[in-house]
C-alpha cells in the first residue's frame, strides 16, 4: 500500500464560522471513508510507536490506523476499544497535540498524523453501522461501587465489569456522564453521542444510579457496610473558584460550571426553540483562557450575545486552552482582551454593568513556568458588559472528604493516592481523575480509572 507523504493532515470539513456561531450543531463534521483512509496512509507505522507513549490509556495507535488504511473499520474499532471505552468522545475532546500527535514522527517536519480525527471516524462509523453483540461475562460474585459517572468513573466501571465484578455507579446529577454531559458544549460533544457511549458500558451490565449524592444520600462507609468490597471515587472537580473581587455577587455573574451546566443539562442549547434557563446579555466577559473559558465564550455567542470578550491576565503565548479551541473562538468572533486582569465588577440596580480591569505586563516565570503578570500602575479601565462568566478553574467538592474518616487529602481538597495504584489512605478505597488532580483532561481521568480498576482487581483477587 502506497504511503501518503503529504506534509499536512487531510482537512476535516467544518461549519462556516458565521453559520456555526449561531447554532449548537457540531462544528467539525468528521471525515468520510475516503478521507480517513487517505489520512491513515500518512502513518509510517514506526517500530518504536512513539505515539503510544503519549496516550494515557495505551491505545495501539499504529495498529488501528493500519486497519483504517486498509478500509477494515470494524477491526480498527476492536483495536481501539481493547484499551479505550469512549473512543467517540476521546476523538473529539482529547488534547492530541500534547499527547499522541505530539509524539508523532510525521510532526517533526510537517503536521502529525490526525490520530484524533481517525479515532473519531472509527467510533462514529461503528455507531452508525455495527450490529448489537451479546457479551457473555462470567461473574465472580464481588461488588464494587463507583462514585461519579464521568470519564474516570465510567472507565473504571467498564474495566471492572469485564473482569466479572458487579458494579454500581452512583451519580449525583439526574443524567450520567459527569463533565461530558454538563460541562462540554453540544457543538463540541453532542449529548446523544455521550449517551450512546455510556449505554455501551451499561449493556455490559454496569448499573448506574442517578440522583445519589455520595456524602449526603449515602457515605462511603455505608456503601462498604452494604457489601461493596471496594469503592472507586471519581467525583470530579465541580466546585468553582472565584476571583474574590468586589461585585462577584451581582446578578449576571456566573461560574463557568453553573453557566455550562444550565446550558447543557437544562437544554439552553435548544434556544430559541425553548426558553433558555440562563440570562445572557448583549455583552459578555469570560474571565480565564482555558478550554472551559473558550467553551463558555463560544456558548454565550450562540445564545445571542453580540460581543463576547475573553479577559486573561497573560499574553497569547501563555493561553492554556487547546490551539484548536482558540482558533475556533477567534474565527467565531470572540474578542481577546489579553494582559488584562479583573479587579472589580460594577453594577446598577443589582445587575452587572461593567468589569474593571488593570493592564498587565509579564515578568519572570512563576512556579508553573509561565511568566508572572504584574499590574501597570494607573492603567485601570472598565469594559462595558452585562454578563460575566468566571472560568478560572474548579476544585473537588468537599463533601466526600468531610464525610469519609481516614481519607487523606491535599490542602486544596484533592484526594491523595498512590500513583501506581490510585489507592487512597483508606482500606479498599481508590480514587482518580479530577478529584485527585484538580481539573484536567478527559483522557487523563480515563487513564486513572483504568489504573484503579487493575489495582482493585488485584486487591480483591488476593
Amino acid at each position: 500500500m502506497d504511503k501518503n507523504m503529504s506534509m499536512t493532515k487531510v482537512v476535516m470539513p467544518e461549519q462556516e464560522p458565521d453559520v456555526r456561531n449561531k447554532n449548537f450543531s457540531e462544528v467539525a463534521l468528521g471525515y468520510t471513508k475516503e478521507m480517513a483512509m487517505e489520512e491513515a496512509r500518512r502513518c509510517l507505522n514506526c517500530k518504536h510507536k512513539p505515539c503510544m507513549d503519549g496516550c494515557p490509556v495505551n491505545v495501539p495507535i499504529p495498529g488501528f490506523i493500519e486497519k483504517v488504511a486498509e478500509g477494515d473499520f470494524d477491526a480498527a474499532y476492536e483495536i481501539i476499544t481493547s484499551e479505550n471505552a469512549l473512543p467517540a468522545i476521546c476523538g473529539r475532546v482529547c488534547p492530541q497535540e500534547n499527547q499522541c500527535e505530539g509524539k508523532c514522527v510525521r510532526g517533526i517536519k510537517g503536521e502529525p498524523v490526525a490520530i484524533g480525527r481517525l479515532e473519531r471516524f472509527v467510533a462514529d462509523h461503528h455507531m452508525a453501522n455495527a450490529m448489537p453483540v451479546d457479551v457473555k461475562i462470567e461473574k465472580n460474585g464481588k461488588r464494587v461501587a463507583v462514585v461519579g459517572s464521568g470519564p474516570a468513573g465510567i472507565t473504571c466501571a467498564g474495566e471492572l465489569i469485564k473482569k466479572g465484578y458487579d458494579v454500581t455507579v452512583f451519580e449525583a446529577l439526574h443524567k450520567a456522564g459527569g463533565v461530558l454531559s454538563y460541562g462540554i458544549p453540544e457543538f463540541r460533544l453532542p449529548k446523544d453521542l455521550v449517551a450512546k457511549e455510556i449505554e455501551t458500558v451499561e449493556k455490559l451490565g454496569v448499573d448506574i444510579e442517578t440522583n445519589v449524592i455520595v456524602g449526603r444520600s449515602v457515605t462511603i462507609d455505608e456503601l462498604m457496610e452494604q457489601g461493596y468490597e471496594a469503592v472507586f471515587v471519581g467525583s470530579g472537580a465541580g466546585l468553582p473558584r472565584f476571583l474574590n473581587i468586589p461585585g462577584e455577587n451581582l446578578l449576571g455573574v456566573y461560574s463557568a460550571n453553573e453557566f455550562l451546566t444550565r446550558v447543557n443539562l437544562m437544554k439552553a442549547y435548544r434556544f430559541p426553540e425553548m426558553p433558555t434557563p440562563i440570562k445572557v446579555g448583549k455583552k459578555v466577559a469570560v474571565v480565564g483562557a482555558g478550554n472551559v473559558a473558550m467553551d463558555a465564550a463560544r456558548t454565550a455567542k450562540r445564545l445571542g450575545a453580540e460581543e463576547v470578550y475573553i479577559v486573561y491576565r497573560r499574553s497569547e503565548e501563555e493561553l492554556p486552552a487547546r490551539k484548536e479551541e482558540v482558533h475556533h473562538a477567534k474565527e467565531e468572533g470572540i474578542i481577546f482582551k489579553l494582559l488584562n486582569n479583573p479587579c472589580a465588577i460594577h453594577g446598577e440596580d443589582g445587575w452587572v454593568k461593567g468589569i474593571e480591569v488593570v493592564k498587565q505586563e509579564l515578568g519572570e516565570p512563576d512556579a508553573s513556568g509561565r511568566r508572572s503578570p504584574k499590574p501597570v500602575e494607573g492603567s485601570n479601565y472598565v469594559i462595558d458588559v452585562d454578563t460575566v462568566v468566571i472560568a478560572i478553574g474548579q476544585s473537588p467538592n468537599p463533601l466526600i472528604r468531610q464525610t469519609t474518616p481516614g481519607l487523606d487529602t491535599q490542602k486544596w481538597g484533592g484526594i491523595i493516592v498512590e500513583e501506581d495504584t490510585m489507592k487512597t489512605s483508606k482500606e479498599g478505597v481508590y480514587a482518580g481523575g479530577d478529584t485527585v488532580t484538580g481539573a484536567a483532561t478527559v483522557i487523563l481521568a480515563m487513564g486513572a480509572g483504568k489504573k484503579a480498576a487493575k489495582a482493585i482487581d488485584e486487591y480483591l483477587s488476593k
